[in-house]
Parts: structure tokens; sequence; C-alpha cells
């Protein structure tokens, strides 16, 4: 390692961490300089489009009002827990840029800034294993903007990125911890696992501890500085490694101590559905690996024809990296590294099966053995650790080209594969080869797409003769080390931007794209709290319209019956019949049931018969934001948020469904709470009682909190049922006094009342968040004070 470090030391610059940072925060704004005009990194196609600003705005909005993080989100489903369902980073160190900045302005440089920590970070890793000022750079750089990682943006996944920026960190603290001793490292290992675990994404956690896991044990025993480390250090060393994962997952302890409460509650209780195949779906298909050379192969956004359906993201490589890549596998620097290289190269054909999911036996295997596969989907984000691994390939790479050792049988083999490819092109073989793979009802995006795909051919052999000449001024001198590394950044830089520039979509403003309009206006000025079902009924609507297929009204205060989230409570999804086309909402017992009072969508007249008589046009036709003609109906239906039963009696989950569905049954009349609800409920019920005519007017609707006023005194044995679902950590008061309270209706809630009560108060609070911020508050201080000591004795031993 001392003989590769010298031959690398003299391209090193005085404040290379500084010039590092600038190449790698001029390659993020290449990518997203429309953000320095107040552009909003957000497109139709993203999740963040449809779901993520509104659940992010919801909490920025309560921090800068002082009221913290919110516990419950009334808005979506029903309501749910705020923490335990997750949405989104909650608590991750983002968060506190949206205290500060508007929401949009803080998601869009959230993005940017984790793309340069990739890079950045990724620098210092290979920096303390022991690579040049050259290789380093190249390999954050190669990273960073490499299809894997910048990509992320387009489709929205903030978490993936969090993740894919601290993996290489993580890398670093384990080879300071594990292969030089420092004892402050696992400390920092403990904060940047806390970290990930907080992101929050599962799935890329679950991938990162993998990997990180199996560099723990090559540090240990495979790499040559840490196998001359004695056995008692090593053990300790990895024990060590072993407490910070302990303290990492501490850390995300207010993430998911309530999250771990909340599972059973979840539709993912069980795994998701669909098993084997679900947790499959999204893999990678074989064929899509060209897409790492060619990016057109599988035609990039709106024109990729592959056996996914939809894809967003982009797996280029980038073709000059690839080439550096390939100079990693011979020559002395390839000697003097071989084993760190060879871990690579398993690493990078683990994640590329991994990838590949359904597509490869291999998947069956870790299906079977791997912990948490079973919750999660989309094997092909594991592509990240591929791009990574690549990434290490090319710094070594680099090394070899700065050290003029190429030979010119490797530059003429790339030079030939990429005339061969081009050659391919234009005979139509790509062409042919993606009809006979095209999905059949795609198929005709493969026309669309081939003069994309022969252009692109033809930009990927540019980069790689760009490469090639620079490898070959370097081997003859004609170029130094140093003006070959910076030949390398602005090539690799130009090669990557000119793909993933396509995945940067910017929008306007948050105020512009989710302006509120008439239909919106509407039901916020309305006194007494009603649910919106929002329906596409016409196919006439712009993609992925927030108010239609998202969560955009919530950010108008406007409550809906469904929304787009994914781990909304089980039992609601069972209510709605949403396993059977959401059949429930065509019975109108069921508005009344959920509050259910207006109906938001594009048609200009209801297809549903039984709809007319009960819905009157109350507000359109308008232009919403994202440029549907919406209309607004309104129910003539007595659907009040809260209601005074007679009674209430107990029973099964599956008896109260069939009952609720029973339209011979009037639920004003009884409460059914489930049988485990800490409510007193009646023992003999053998006729249904008649409706009482007490009204429950809402005095106070906000989230987490609600109060009702009652018009008569309440009778005896009397309970109101709240069309709010009910979760552990809802509290209620009658007059001021403490009221039983329990999950009725299947999934909604209801408070007994004592006789004679008038004012009934909720609110909620989980103890399980309180328990988790608790613990991740000790586990903090932990890991710092073990940064602090560990630096200090440390000092003190080289004192």
């Amino acid at each position: 390692m001392a003989d590769v470090n010298a031959r690398t030391a003299t391209s090193s610059p005085r404040f290379e961490k500084a010039w590092a940072a600038l190449v790698y925060a001029l390659g993020t704004l290449m990518l997203g300089y429309p953000a320095l005009a107040g552009k909003f990194l957000v497109s139709p196609p993203s999740d963040q489009y449809i779901g993520g600003f509104p659940v992010r705005d919801f909490a920025a909005q309560s921090l800068k009002l002082g009221h913290g993080i919110p516990q419950w989100n009334p808005y979506l489903f029903g309501g749910l827990p705020y923490i335990g369902a997750m949405h989104g980073d909650i608590f991750y160190p983002t968060f506190l840029l949206r205290a500060i900045l508007p929401t949009d302005v803080a998601m869009t440089w959230s993005f940017i800034i984790h793309v340069f920590l990739a890079g950045f970070f990724t620098f210092v890793f290979l920096r303390a294993y022991g690579f040049g000022f050259s290789g380093s750079l190249v390999g954050g750089l190669a990273y960073m903007m490499g299809g894997p990682v910048a990509g992320l943006v387009s489709p929205g996944h903030d978490g993936k990125l969090y993740i894919s920026a601290l993996y290489p960190l993580a890398l670093f603290c384990l080879v300071r911890g594990l292969r030089d001793g420092k004892r402050w490292a696992f400390g920092a290992l403990g904060l940047v696992l806390g970290l990930a675990v907080l992101s929050p994404h599962p799935q890329l956690l679950q991938y990162m501890l993998l990997s990180v896991g199996a560099f723990a044990l090559y540090l240990a025993y495979l790499d040559p500085a840490g196998a001359r480390v004695v056995t008692r250090d090593k053990t300790l060393r990895l024990l060590s490694s072993l407490g910070s994962v302990v303290l990492g997952f501490l850390i995300g302890a207010v993430q998911y101590v309530p999250v771990l409460e909340y599972v059973p509650w979840s539709p993912r209780s069980g795994g998701m559905k669909g098993g084997y195949e679900h947790a499959t779906s999204y893999s990678l298909p074989p064929e899509e690996i060209i897409n790492a050379y060619v990016p057109q192969f599988s035609g990039i956004l709106d024109n990729y024809w592959g056996r996914n359906g939809i894809h967003y993201h982009s797996e280029y490589i980038g073709a000059s990296v690839l080439v550096l890549a390939g100079l990693a596998l011979g020559g002395a620097l390839f000697a003097a590294r071989r084993r760190f290289l060879w871990f690579w190269i398993g690493t990078l054909i683990v994640a590329l099966l991994w990838a590949f999911g359904r597509y490869t036996p291999f998947f069956s295997l870790v299906y079977a053995i791997v912990p948490g596969t079973k919750f999660f989907r989309a094997p092909s984000t594991m592509m990240f650790i591929a791009a990574f691994a690549v990434a290490i390939l090319a710094a070594a790479g680099t090394e070899r080209l700065i050290a003029g050792d190429v030979g010119k049988r490797y530059l003429l083999a790339w030079g030939a594969g990429a005339l061969v490819v081009v050659l391919f092109a234009v005979s139509g073989g790509f062409e042919s080869m993606a009809t006979g793979l095209a999905v059949p009802q795609l198929v005709d995006r493969v026309a669309l797409n081939s003069p994309a795909l022969l252009w692109g051919t033809l930009r990927s052999a540019l980069f790689v003769a760009l490469a090639l000449a620079i490898a070959f001024a370097a081997m003859r001198r004609v170029l130094s080390p140093e003006m070959a590394t910076w030949a390398l950044v602005a090539v690799i830089a130009l090669d990557l931007f000119s793909i993933e520039r396509l995945y940067w979509r910017f929008s306007e403003p948050a105020s512009v794209i989710y302006a509120s309009d008439a239909t919106l206006d509407y039901v916020r000025k309305q006194k007494e709290p009603g649910r919106v079902l929002a329906l596409q009924l016409s196919d006439e609507y712009a993609y992925h319209d927030p108010s239609l297929f998202g969560d955009g009204p919530m950010i108008h205060g406007v409550r809906l019956v469904t929304g787009y989230h994914g781990n909304e409570l089980g039992r609601y999804d069972e209510l709605l019949g949403l396993d059977d086309g959401m059949k429930s909402i065509g019975d109108p017992r069921f508005w009344r049931l959920l509050n259910m009072k207006y109906l938001l969508t594009n048609a200009a007249t209801l297809p549903i018969p039984s709809w007319q008589p009960m819905l009157k046009l109350v507000a359109g036709p308008v232009k919403d934001a994202a440029g549907t003609t919406v209309y607004l109906y309104e129910s003539n239906l007595d659907s009040p948020l809260a209601w005074v039963t007679p009674v209430g009696i107990k029973a099964a989950d599956d008896a109260v469904l069939a009952t609720l569905r029973d339209a011979r049954f009037d639920y004003t009349t009884i409460a059914l709470f489930a049988p485990d609800a800490a409510v007193p409920a009646a023992a003999n019920v053998t006729a249904l009682p008649a409706p009482l005519a007490i009204r429950a007017r809402t005095d106070l609707y906000a989230p987490g909190h609600m109060r009702f006023v009652l018009d008569q005194p309440a009778p005896a044995g009397a309970h109101l049922v709240v069309s709010e679902n009910y979760y552990p950590g809802w509290t209620a008061t009658a007059d001021g006094q403490s009221a039983p309270i329990g999950r009725a209706e299947l999934s909604l809630m209801a408070v007994a009342l004592p006789a004679g009560a008038r004012t009934v108060e909720l609110a909620f609070d989980s103890p399980s968040y309180h328990r988790g911020k608790t613990i991740t508050l000790l586990a903090i201080a932990a890991s710092l004070l073990w940064m602090a000591a560990g630096a200090y004795l440390q000092r003190k031993a080289h004192g």
C-alpha cells in the first residue's frame, strides 16, 4: 500500500478536499442550476409531486407554527398516525431545512445537497483507504453523477438518495475504525447508521447494512493491513462495529418504535400481498443492463418499452466511466490492491444478480434467507451498490491511467468494441432486440425510440473515444498527470450530465403547481368538516393530477376519503373495500359512516345513476392547478363527523364488517366495538333500538384534536361515534372527565359517555413516540460521547 501511495501522492494538490468539494459542487449545479432561479425539483411522474410535498408541507407548517412534529394526519384515509405510518424523512436532518425555508425550496436543495455528499463522501472514503487524489476525485464524480444516484431525483426517491450518500461515509468510518484503530470512528459510524435508519428507507438500509457488514469482514480478515491486527484487537474492533450498528438502530428509535407498534395495524402486517411476485416486482430486466452503456436502449422516460411498465430512473453508469473501470483489471496497481478490487468485483456481481430479481434463481435464495425481504419490492434498487462498485473500479483505473500503465491493446479493444456497438445499432440490431423484448402494449415505443437509440449509441462512442484519447495521451506523456486528471473530470462530467440532465425535471414553485381553486375553496369555507372523495370519472385529466390522484387537497386543509400513501390503516382499507374496487362507496350509508360530503371529479355528468339524486354541483367547471377541468358535487345526505348511539356492543371484526354492509342495519343505533375495546358495552341487545335525536356539533377540529358539543345531555349507556380512525394514543374526556374510548365500526372510534355529558374532547398523543424520542436522544448522546472519548484517548496515546 505504501508503494501505491508513493505513485499517486504527486498529483495531490494543496487543499485537496476543497478542490474536490468545488468539483462536486459544480457537477451538482450543472444538473440543478434551475433551483437557483427558484424552480422546484419535481415533476408529475414523481412521488414527491402527488404525495411527498403535501405530507412534508403539513409537518413544515406545524413546525413553523411552533406545534412541533405532528403526530396525527387527519387528511388521508380517514386519519392515520403521522409517525408510525411513516410519512417520509420526518426526523432526518432535512426536516430542519423545511422548518426555516419554504417546503419546495428545502426539498429541492435536499436532493442537490445529497448528490454532492454522495460524491464528497466517496472521495473521503477512497482517500482514507489509500487512493490518490486523481482516482478519488474521479471515483466520487462517477458515483454521484451516475444514473443510480443522480437519477433518483426523477421519481422523487429522497430516502434512497440519502442512503446512497451515507453509504460511502459508513465505509470511511469502518476504514478508520477497523483498519486504522481510530476509536472515535465507531461513535461516528453509529451516527451515520442512525441517519440511515432515519432516512427512512428500510429497503436500502437493508442493502447498505449487508454491504457494510461484508466490507467490515473484508477489512478484518482479507485486507492486508487488517490481517496484521492481532486477534484480540481485531475482535474488539469488530465488536465495536457491532455496537455502532446497535447505536444506529437506537438512534432511529424515534421513528421505528412507533413503526413497530403500527405494523399490526398496517395493511403490510403480514408482508406485502402477492408474496414472491410482489417482492420481485420492479426487478431489473437483464437486457436493461445495456442502459449502463447505451442509456437510450430501453427508452428514456416516456420512450420506455421495457418489462417493468414504468421507468423513471436511470441505470446509466457512463461510457467513459466504464472505460476507466475496465482499466482497473490489470497492471501493477491491480496487483497492489488485488484483494480490495476483487472484493468490489464480487460486490458488483452480487448487486447485479440481486437487482435482476425474478429474472434469475439467485433472488429465490435471497427471499428465503434475508430477513425483511417479503416486506419490500423493487430489487432493482440494489443498483446503487453496483454503481458504487463500478466507481471504485473507475478510481483504480484512473490511477493506472495517470501512472501511464495503459496498454495499446486495451485502447484498441475498447475502440473496436464501441465501433461494433455503433454498427449493431445502425444495422437495426438494437431495434430488433427491443421489438422482441418489449411489453406488447408498449411495442410502438420501440420505433419512436429508434432515432434516440442511434444517436445515443454515437454519443456513447464519442465519450469512449474521448476517454481513450486521454488515456493514449497520458501513456505517451503528452498530458501530465494533473492535466490528464482534469481532462478526465471534464469528460466524465459532460458524459453523465448529457444523460442525467434529462431526469432532473423542474417545475414552477409549489405556490403555483398546488394553487387552490374554487372547488377546494368551497370545501374550506364550510363550518362542519366533511371528507372529499376524489375520483377520475372521465378520460380527460392532467397526468398524475395531485387533486385527483394524490394528496394535493390536504395542502389546503381538505380531508380526503383516500389519498396517496400505501401504509394507511389496514382496517380502513377493509371498510372501504379497497381490495374489491372500493365497492363500499356505492352505498349511501357508507357516505354517512365515513363523513363523505363531497365528490371531486373531472366528469361534467355523473356516470353512476345511484349518485345522481344525492349529489348536486356546487363548484366548477374550473381548471385546477394541474390543468384538469374539475367539478365539485355536494351530498344531500346527513354525514356528520360524529353522532350519538343509544347503546354499544362488542363483536368480532368480520361480524362488524358484515353488519355494516347489511342494508338493514342503521349504524346510528348501535356502536359496534372491537372485542378488546376498553369500554363498557351492553351484554344483550336483541333488537335495534331507536336512534337518538341528539346532534353532535363540531366545536373544534385540528390534527389530533377534536371537540364536540351535544345539543342534549347524553342518556346513560350512550356512545359518541367519531368518523375518524382509531389508533392507540387517542384519549377522550366528557365534560372534562376522562372517558373510555375504543375502536368501533371496524376502524373508527367511539367514546362511552356518562349520563348527562354535553362536551366531548378527543386528543391524540403517542406514548411510543415519546419512548422512541427518549431512546434516540440517549443514543445520540452515547455516540457523541464515544466519538469524544475515542478522540481524547487517541490524542493521549500519541501525546
